[in-house]
């Protein structure tokens, strides 16, 4: 099979930890033929197809030079198998624009995964209210006013960006409230931006798991990003410490509730954030980890992937 990876520049992956690459190796290893471009590189033309310069890659086992570039080719996204969207967030305009292409493609026969609609229709922060009984106390709002009673409910809060990734832009304001109306200012903007507010939870000292659903089945690890230091996020971005451990109970009901549901509608893979006992971010756009879970625990977590995608592909449309 011929598979289009659309993703980050290549040159900027760090394969010793990067997702998208243990996908590529294992498609690679399976016989498949490597693919990839940016979002960037998509166009529609009237009266033709979404195409996308794209090259052919061969993966080498060189850690600095990673791969080869076969060939170079104007392609319809159609006339390949299986287009794997893996562009890293911010999900601004040029994302939000690149969905659309994509969702043209399906229209001529292309198969992309996550679906496209999926995507727009599930932003990584409000995916989460809609499954309210497995979060914390959260609020999404504009309102300066509804964030410092919030404050005044829960005494110790999360503040976050709605657009943000790897754990930028968010804050934690404890009972004193110090800086709340900074914060405030920095992410609210007066009322222009929206923001998330959540009830902080102590647990993220045992870590921010990470809990992979590949179409709809759990991994049976899930990677536990440990802040260290002072630090109060556990992003590995942020300096987290990763460490792989079971499923808890606890992440198991919540994989398997909340699983089926978004397989359904297109979303080959979530990672599902959990601090305790709580869901705390549903992430569909370039979910991570896998490099990790596999090193620590032997489980093979792309090569379920690769499995799942396979048998999608085999399945109708």
């Amino acid at each position: 099979m011929n598979i289009l990876f659309v993703c980050d520049p290549l040159a900027s992956f760090h394969i010793e930890k990067d997702s998208t690459f243990t996908m590529m190796r294992e498609a690679q290893q399976r016989g498949h033929a490597v693919w990839a471009c940016e979002t960037q590189d998509l166009f529609w033309q009237s009266g033709a197809r979404v195409s996308a310069h794209m090259q052919q890659l061969s993966l080498t086992a060189d850690p600095l030079a990673w791969f080869t570039t076969q060939s170079q080719q104007i392609r319809a996204l159609a006339d390949v198998d299986a287009v794997i969207m893996r562009k890293d967030p911010p999900f601004d305009n040029e994302y939000f624009y690149a969905t659309h292409l994509l969702s043209q493609a399906e229209r001529e026969g292309a198969r992309v995964f996550n679906s496209p609609q999926a995507l727009r229709e599930h932003p990584e922060k409000l995916a989460l209210m809609e499954f309210a009984d497995f979060a914390s106390p959260t609020l999404v709002t504009r309102s300066p006013q509804a964030v410092r009673d919030f404050h005044a409910k829960h005494s110790d809060i999360i503040l976050k960006p709605l657009d943000g990734m790897g754990g930028m832009g968010i804050f934690r304001v404890k009972a004193d409230g110090l800086n709340l109306g900074s914060i405030i200012e920095t992410l609210n903007r007066d009322g222009s931006t929206s923001v998330m507010v959540q009830k902080f939870l102590p647990e993220i000292a045992r870590g921010d798991k990470r809990v992979l659903v590949i179409d709809g089945e759990p991994v049976p690890f899930a990677l536990a990003r440990i802040p260290q230091g002072n630090e109060v996020r556990g992003n590995l971005a942020a300096g987290g410490k990763g460490v792989a451990q079971p499923l808890s109970q606890r992440d198991r009901q919540i994989a398997e509730k909340i699983g089926p549901v978004l397989a359904a509608r297109g979303l080959l893979l979530v990672g599902l954030d959990i601090i305790g006992d709580c869901l705390t971010e549903i992430n569909v756009t370039s979910p991570t980890c896998f490099r990790e879970i596999t090193d620590q625990t032997g489980f093979d977590v792309p090569a379920m992937f690769m499995t799942a995608l396979e048998r999608r592909l085999a399945g109708p449309p």
